[in-house]
């Protein structure tokens, strides 16, 4: 699930005074634009540095959107590398300024950000801890997240690229089976006999009781989905062979 961006900025300031002015900053500029995925939000933030750069404009709203910046996983090394490379098209001292509000808010050398904290970001659930009791029947690294223990049991589970796990089947006499919804990333389900099916996030899965199956991530991605465990008579959980890489492979 994408991280939406939400801003307010506009109604506190100026909700009274200039509705219309607050309404297009608010709804449009931000409610809009920002949420638009041609680009991805790290690329737009680093274009607003640029543009507002370019312009001259040093002041409390280049500010925000170098924290913004920040927030979205720019490193000190990568805005030095940006001002530096904009200095040479919008001017030496406007280079100097920009760096002057970028020195408050890399404060000190930002740690690489690992390719778990962003993809932590793009999804509403904490990821949780990595999945060691389950390995075994996991093939690459895996989390896992209890959301809820009680009533309806809720997992997040979260898989690196290239993870996935073991075929496997919900064993129940009666109902039982288990639903997964997709909520970031991408990867694959597949039943036995069947073709995969793509997990994107909003994906679906209904797993009946007593059908062989697999989940996980794509080769190129990350993964996470809820795994909602369905009551059913006699339920138990059958772990099978892992699924081979060249039918992992062959997926596409």
């Amino acid at each position: 699930m994408k991280e939406k961006i939400v801003q307010t900025a506009g109604r506190e300031s100026l909700g009274e005074f200039a509705p219309d002015f607050a309404h297009y900053n608010d709804d449009v500029l931000f409610g809009e634009n920002w949420n638009n995925e041609d680009i991805d939000v790290k690329t737009r933030c680093i274009i607003t540095v640029v543009a507002l750069m370019s312009s001259g404009i040093t002041d409390s709203s280049l500010l925000y959107h170098l924290q913004n910046a920040k927030a979205h996983g720019v490193s000190q090394k990568e805005i030095a590398a940006i001002i530096t490379h904009v200095a040479f098209y919008a001017g030496w001292p406007k280079a100097w300024a920009v760096f002057n509000l970028a020195k408050q808010v890399w404060t000190e050398e930002s740690q690489p950000v690992s390719d778990k904290d962003r993809f932590q970001k793009e999804i509403l659930f904490p990821i949780g801890q990595p999945n060691d009791a389950y390995a075994q029947y996991f093939t690459g690294q895996s989390y896992l997240e209890p959301l809820s223990t009680e009533q309806v049991p809720v997992f997040n589970v979260t898989f690196e690229p290239g993870c996935r796990n073991n075929w496997h089947i919900h064993h129940a006499t009666s109902e039982g089976g288990q639903m997964l919804i997709c909520i970031g990333g991408r990867g694959w389900y597949q039943e036995e006999g069947k073709e995969a099916v793509a997990l994107t996030p909003g994906t679906v899965i209904n797993i009946p009781a007593n059908v062989k199956h697999w989940h996980g991530a794509a080769k190129d991605s990350w993964m996470s989905h809820l795994a909602i465990e369905v009551k059913g008579q006699e339920a138990s959980t059958q772990w099978c062979e892992p699924v081979s890489d060249e039918q992992y492979n062959g997926l596409e």
